[in-house]
């Protein structure tokens, strides 16, 4: 066990290299030392804290989150309520952090730290980017600290994915895209660097 946890936080290590402020290539991203290594204890949990990231045309977009697995349970419409604010995983909000404003929509996202929220629905999904980042759950979720909302048709997955998972995947003409999959359900939104 003490060699899976040290080869988990030498590639944690390699990847976010702490307090490195260059991209390979020069562009400047976002500082990564305040980031921590997972502790025994989020490695046991059954909703382990993890993160998907990319540069997006230089923009890096960071999500951190809880990725709970499914374990046999009937997740949206059961666990996981239609039409009730979600944290999109457990424990701690998802949050979201980008190096360089975004446009979604066409509405501006300054550079920041957001919480990423969303509402289940067995047709739509909306996902809320709010002020409020720092919570347990949505426990502190306030509808006036949103920053916009934005509207998705969830797909099913032909093969189901048992542990939540989110991507940020680079696409062309300067946009990104924003991933969620958990169950049999997927949704996405684009993204655009302003």
């Amino acid at each position: 066990m003490k060699n899976y946890t040290l080869l988990f936080l030498l590639v944690g290590f390699i990847g976010c290299k702490s307090g490195s402020n260059e991209h390979a290539e020069g562009t400047n991203v976002m500082d990564h030392s305040e980031h921590q290594a997972p502790t025994n204890e989020d490695q046991k949990s059954k909703s382990p804290r993890t993160a998907a990231m990319a540069v997006v045309d230089g923009n890096h977009i960071h999500i951190d989150y809880s990725s709970p697995s499914v374990r046999g349970r009937q997740i949206f419409g059961g666990l996981v309520a239609y039409g009730e604010v979600w944290v999109t995983g457990a424990h701690k909000a998802t949050s979201i952090q980008i190096d360089k404003p975004i446009q979604i929509d066409g509405q501006k996202i300054p550079s920041g730290k957001y919480g990423l929220f969303t509402i289940p629905g067995e047709n739509e999904w909306t996902f809320i980017v709010n002020q409020v980042w720092d919570m347990h759950l949505a426990d502190d979720y306030s509808l006036e600290k949103d920053v916009i909302r934005i509207s998705a048709i969830p797909t099913k997955l032909e093969q189901p994915v048992e542990s939540l998972t989110f991507e940020v995947i680079p696409k062309e003409n300067n946009q990104g895209e924003i991933r969620f999959a958990w169950s049999d359900t997927q949704a996405s939104f684009t993204f655009q660097n302003d």
